[in-house]
């Protein structure tokens, strides 16, 4: 099929590069010239774990094209992906200006039948409203469709290739475009979930809030299980013993979330329900036990330096929301960072991939490029993203070098024992 993708962010390049990966010839089309100017030279704008040779492979075969020009990159589609993004306004609602931009583009340059899918995530009833705004630029016949994405960064590609479902809203009787949506996706052999459009924005927002919740269940949970002497690890690892619960690679305490899906996505939920006049107590809850979390790991660091972090020396270990990805919007690492420093203490911060993007965010020289180099005379550690590197810790050399061995483990990565065992004075999430 001939697709074309607006928007090469985390959604939009992969959907584009993926479907090109599976024989479509598909256009990437962005208004940001350095980016297309980046992809023309083999460089991609975001780092996702094998992306880059994806999309240089499809771009040397000739099926992945990219452009600014929307006019040229929809010629001769047979469907058009929106997937520019929806960033959380003041109130929590999600800003469709880009959205709507696009589709006012897209009405323009139409002169043949195609199938506009909305891929961002979108608040329901937006499928009605990029309608709307194409027909009022476009006379002839076009279909709407919503398609979420259900990627986690970091295994994009995998989640793409191999997904749980596709979803497909559709609100036509017409069978064509459920065919075409049905062709497109047949090589992943998943199952699709045919629906009507609202459903399927409320079903990406619903299974987001959903993960975000088990997050912060068993956050909220972390501080009674520690002071009762409880392991909050072991009491997740019996709850998903149980097949009713199965196992939730969310319930896990730590941190918090972060990110540029669950925190807009919570937020802009909640002021839907509200809109509506509608039920958001547990929402609110959630949002509410992720940014509680930021400062129940501060007063942890606190409690472990003296009662106050004041002239403390602080490293980070990870800066990025979650491993994988050099994305830090939300991160929970640097909300914390940023908490520490307003309460007086100097940070030292390392992250595998993201400390290029936390730079621009943390004071001036407190990124550095090494994870030992972060510890000199540091009086703790907080682990903050558990990324692979930090599996593999000598003990001994990073004792020699701070000024008090102390870890607060904010991933619970490391087994208490062995950390204690090298000299360390150890606290984890609800251990």
């Amino acid at each position: 099929m001939n697709i074309t993708v607006v928007g090469t962010g985390y959604v939009g390049l992969v959907q584009g590069a993926c479907l090109s990966d599976l024989g479509n010839t598909v256009y990437c089309v962005d208004n940001n010239q350095a980016k297309i100017d980046m992809l023309k030279r083999g460089q991609i704008p975001i780092y996702e774990p094998g992306l880059e040779k994806v999309v240089e492979k499809n771009m040397a075969k000739g099926n992945l094209k990219v452009t600014t020009d929307l006019s040229l990159a929809i010629q001769e589609a047979e469907m058009i992906f929106i997937a520019v993004g929806t960033p959380p306004q003041e109130d929590g609602n999600a800003d469709l200006q880009y959205v709507k931009a696009v589709a006012t583009e897209i009405g323009k340059a139409l002169n043949h039948y195609v199938i506009v899918v909305n891929k961002s995530t979108v608040p329901v009833g937006t499928g009605d409203m990029v309608r709307d705004l194409i027909a009022a630029e476009y006379e002839g016949d076009f279909e709407m469709c919503s398609n979420p994405e259900f990627l986690k960064e970091g295994s994009a590609l995998e989640d793409f290739m191999k997904p749980d479902r596709v979803v497909v809203g559709l609100d036509t009787q017409d069978p064509k475009p459920r065919k075409m949506m049905a062709q497109l996706y047949a090589p992943l052999k998943a199952p699709i979930f045919f629906t009507d459009i609202k459903t399927a924005e409320l079903t990406k927002y619903a299974a987001n809030t959903f993960l975000a919740m088990q997050i912060s269940f068993i956050n909220s949970l972390s501080d009674f299980a520690e002071k009762t002497g409880a392991n909050i690890v072991d009491v997740a690892a019996g709850m998903k013993l149980d097949k009713r619960i199965g196992e939730r690679a969310f319930l896990s305490a730590g941190i918090g979330y972060g990110g540029s899906c669950f925190p807009k996505d919570v937020e802009a939920l909640i002021a839907m329900t509200q809109r509506y006049d509608a039920r958001s107590e547990l929402l609110e809850q959630i949002k509410v036990v992720n940014q509680q979390q930021r400062h129940y790991t501060v007063n942890k660091i606190e409690s472990m330096v003296g009662g106050t972090v004041i002239d403390k020396t602080i490293a980070i270990w990870g800066l990025s929301f979650k491993p994988n990805t050099d994305d830090i919007r939300e991160s929970p690492a640097i909300d914390i960072a940023h908490i520490l420093i307003d309460r007086g203490a100097e940070i030292r911060a390392y992250d595998p991939i993201a400390g290029e993007n936390a730079i621009q965010v943390l004071p001036q020289g407190s990124v550095v490029n090494d994870k030992y180099t972060a510890l000199q005379e540091a009086d703790i550690i907080l682990l903050a993203t558990d990324w692979e590197e930090f599996k593999d810790i000598d003990w001994k050399r990073a004792k020699k070098v701070m000024k008090t061995a102390k870890l607060v483990d904010g991933r619970n990565l490391y087994h208490r024992q062995d950390v204690v065992d090298a000299g360390f004075e150890y606290d984890g999430i609800g251990v």
